[in-house]
């Protein structure tokens, strides 16, 4: 019996999720040159024909990873939370999404500092300007509710600490003493230590980094 266009549609999401997780782990662990099509496809379960059905090659592979990289790091949503409420979010999010999403930090790290890939990371980012500007716009609009005379200063700011802490954990991994650099931020913007540990990530390491950072 054939399949209805509601279980083709559905057919071509799941191979296409697949191969995008698959690239994920791969571009991530292997990086843009060294990865390769035909061992996402045997990662993602599927032919490598089917990826460049769907994406057109290598370059548009990574292209979709970089996308759906900036759609989940750029969606902030409010509700009525007071700024400083908000401004925890902003930190948690970005803060999990380092701990969760090590691959794709990886991937967009390298491909954004090597000048031979430099263009493909460019045009991604240019791909999802709207978003990042609106994310950019609710980041200075809690910080002008909390009184900065430089809202956009200071959104650039808290993004360059927040990017390199990324960084470190994408180099570092799970040695990155994550938790005690949450209660640092926490701390230099006046919140106070959080409450309960950042949610989904593990323990920091007992380390000398760790005894540092939460002096």
């Amino acid at each position: 019996m054939p399949r209805s266009a509601e279980q083709n549609r559905e057919a071509r999401e799941r191979s296409q999720a697949s191969i995008l997780q698959a690239a994920f782990q791969v571009f991530g662990e292997k990086g843009y040159h060294e990865a390769s099509l035909a061992e996402v496809a045997r990662q993602a379960g599927v032919a490598q024909g089917l990826i460049n059905y769907y994406y057109g090659g290598k370059e548009q592979l990574v292209g979709a990873v970089l996308d759906a990289y900036f759609e989940k790091m750029t969606a902030l949503a409010f509700g009525d939370e007071g700024a400083d409420d908000r401004l925890r979010m902003v930190i948690d999010m970005f803060l999990i999404g380092a701990d969760q999403t090590l691959p794709q930090q990886r991937i967009t790290l390298g491909l954004s500092i090597l000048p031979a890939t430099h263009r493909i990371y460019a045009e991604s980012e240019q791909r999802n300007l709207d978003a990042v500007l609106a994310a950019g716009g609710l980041m200075q609009d809690l910080f002008r509710e909390r009184g900065a005379s430089d809202p956009a200063l200071e959104e650039v700011m808290l993004r360059s600490v927040v990017e390199g802490v990324i960084v470190k954990r994408a180099v570092y991994g799970k040695t990155y003493p994550l938790q005690a650099a949450r209660r640092w931020l926490h701390r230099m913007y006046g919140l106070g230590d959080p409450v309960e540990p950042l949610p989904f990530v593990a323990s920091d390491p007992p380390q000398v980094a760790l005894r540092a950072i939460d002096a």
